[in-house]
């Protein structure tokens, strides 16, 4: 993070969610894990990181909000389609002739498009029957909603259109509006939640998948998550990763296989590992010393000797004998004034480790002999137990070493010398130095710059998917509206066609006594068109009818004094004959039960001759 801002308030809601939910997104780039909790903070209200803690602990389930936004779960089937056709032609074939039993390992595998996408593939290569009794694909995410939807594998028909007909039509069936993966593959794929961060890797992997996951943590991240990952796979195992993804780092745990399709192949250790060393079980004495054994104990190739638990020789063979100048009469003495003078100390410290422990005790180059006249051996010390677990003594194996720690130290003198003859070729070459370190400097400059743009083209890749989910919702909230507009039209057409099929004149008013409605009937009643008369004010009109005898009952119907009212009123008609209207004042009820307007009903007859 070195040219990131660091916030710390930012960085101590990052410790606080670790300690408390035991979600670590302290690994993440800094830049893009702002974005989105910036996102939640909006949504929420909160004017601060700090303000936003303590929403959180007021509010448990804006975890799994905050989760699921942090968590983009963006995949699909066959993503990068090129990079999918070269697994399939030249990786998986090698996967299959180099093991018996494939193990495959997918981490963020989020609904598990990909994890499938393997296992069709797979399934092409060896038959859906015989992969599902060699192969298993083990697929990890955080997300535990993502992870359940994996396991149904059921999918809407946009998100299988990337798949190949061919290949829906085997592996899918129809399920409602979308299709699911046919259960003979669904269960060669194992899902499970997995931190990166934070728990040990799945062993043993042939093929690891870890696509569009390492760009959102930064680089001491990437870099353990990669030794987790060398550590999983198996010898010449590969490891696929996005397209926006490449191993920068300087080491040899990854050879590239293909570096334009980002697959990569396990390299040597980092450190080179120490073999174990097998040791051979306790003895145990079950009987007298019978020939064939007495023979083979005497031509050993390797110094033994017998002592007893009071540290005397029982037997030395002859190989011993002959090395330490032991002869038969010295059976039977302490091993301590035996001419193992220099090596006695050691020999006895073995014994009782020996002894202690019950088990095969080992020392490497202990010197033994007498005066300047030392040889260096492997000491192997073995308690002899009886058949009760009763320790009566110890075998002693002596393997002399001396040729080879001779060699080590002419080894040791041959290094000494390339050592000086360095120096001095270090001393020869100083005048170059400096061109060099300009060199290198540039190199840098150059390398520098180079992350930095890997940098900002994973930053970009992941505004890319956050502007992709973002667009996803849209679209959703889109058909929604577009949904709700169509039952408005249908609503305001049904609304028209019964207003219009009335031959009464009708007017719909607000609580503004303003027009909301003006149908058929009430045009040619008074000959006033719908655009002269909507949104205008009822009183303001100029009909023939007297509308100041309207606004008593009008207001106590629009006032809740009443819920209907109806008067007669002398007027005259569009063609200005005199008639008497009959005006039925209506209360319009909101939702709340209270008037929000009214509807006035208004029917003429002829007025009376004088």
């Amino acid at each position: 993070m070195s040219s990131e801002t660091i916030d710390p308030t930012f960085e101590e809601l990052l410790q606080e969610i670790k300690s408390v939910r035991a979600f670590d997104f302290t690994g993440y780039k800094r830049p893009s894990l702002r974005r989105r909790f910036e996102k939640r903070l909006q949504a929420v209200g909160a004017a601060s990181f700090d303000e936003y803690a303590s929403y959180l602990e007021a509010n448990p389930d804006e975890f799994h909000e905050l989760f699921n936004t942090i968590l983009i779960n963006v995949t699909g089937f066959f993503r990068d389609p090129q990079s999918w056709e070269f697994l399939a032609a030249e990786v998986i074939p090698r996967v299959i002739d180099q093991a018996d039993g494939i193990r495959i390992w997918t981490p963020g595998c989020a609904s598990g498009e990909e994890a499938y996408t393997i296992a069709m593939l797979f399934a092409e290569a060896l038959g859906a029957d015989r992969f599902a009794e060699r192969g298993k694909i083990y697929a990890t995410d955080l997300d535990e909603d993502a992870l359940r939807q994996g396991r149904h594998a059921v999918y809407s028909e946009k998100s299988v259109s990337a798949i190949d007909p061919v290949l829906l039509e085997r592996y899918f069936t129809r399920n409602g509006d979308g299709y699911q993966l046919r259960v003979e593959l669904r269960r060669t794929v194992v899902f499970g939640r997995h931190d990166l961060v934070r728990d040990p890797p799945i062993s043993r992997v042939d093929l690891l998948v870890c696509r569009n996951a390492l760009m959102y943590f930064n680089a001491e991240t990437q870099r353990r998550i990669l030794n987790n990952f060398h550590f999983a796979l198996r010898p010449h195992g590969f490891l696929f990763l996005g397209k926006s993804e490449v191993i920068t780092t300087r080491t040899n745990q990854f050879a590239a296989f293909d570096l334009r399709r980002r697959v990569f192949v396990k390299g040597p250790a980092a450190d080179g590992a120490i073999p174990a060393v097998r040791v051979r079980p306790a003895a145990v004495i079950e009987g007298p010393d019978l020939g064939v054994e007495h023979a083979a104990f005497e031509t050993s190739p390797t110094a033994q000797l017998i002592v007893d638990r009071a540290g005397t020789l029982v037997q030395a063979n002859v190989h011993a004998r002959r090395l330490f100048g032991l002869a038969l009469v010295d059976h039977g003495r302490p091993l301590v004034e035996l001419d193992l003078a220099n090596g006695s100390i050691e020999i006895a410290a073995r014994l009782d480790e020996a002894y202690r422990d019950r088990r095969p005790v080992t020392a490497r180059r202990v010197e033994i002999g007498q005066n300047d006249d030392n040889g260096a051996f492997d000491l192997q010390a073995v308690p002899l137990l009886t058949t009760a677990g009763e320790a009566i003594g110890a075998l002693i194996t002596l393997t002399d070493v001396s040729r080879y720690t001779a060699l080590e130290s002419s080894l040791e003198t041959a290094r000494r010398e390339v050592e000086n003859a360095y120096e001095e070729l270090k001393s020869t070459v100083e005048e170059l130095e400096s061109t060099n370190e300009e060199l290198q400097s540039t190199n840098e400059e150059l390398e520098t710059t180079n992350e930095e743009l890997q940098s900002t083209n994973e930053e970009l890749e992941t505004m890319n998917e956050e502007l992709q989910s973002t667009n996803e919702e849209l679209e959703t909230m889109n058909d929604e509206l577009a949904r709700r507009t169509d039952d408005l039209n249908d609503a305001n057409a049904f609304l028209e066609s019964v207003l219009g099929s009335m031959s009464s004149a009708v007017v719909v008013v607000d609580a503004e006594q303003r027009i909301l409605a003006w149908n058929r009937g009430a045009v040619t009643l008074w000959g006033v068109m719908v655009d002269e008369t909507i949104g205008q004010h009822l009183l303001n009109l100029e009909i023939g009818l007297p509308l100041g005898e309207l606004r008593a009952p009008l207001r106590d119907v629009l006032q809740g004094k009443t819920p209907s009212t109806q008067l007669e009123v002398d007027a005259r008609n569009r063609r200005g004959t005199a008639i008497v209207c009959r005006v039925t004042i209506t209360a319009l009820d909101g939702p709340d039960g209270q008037p929000r307007g009214a509807i006035l009903l208004m029917d003429e007859r002829l007025a009376d001759a004088d």
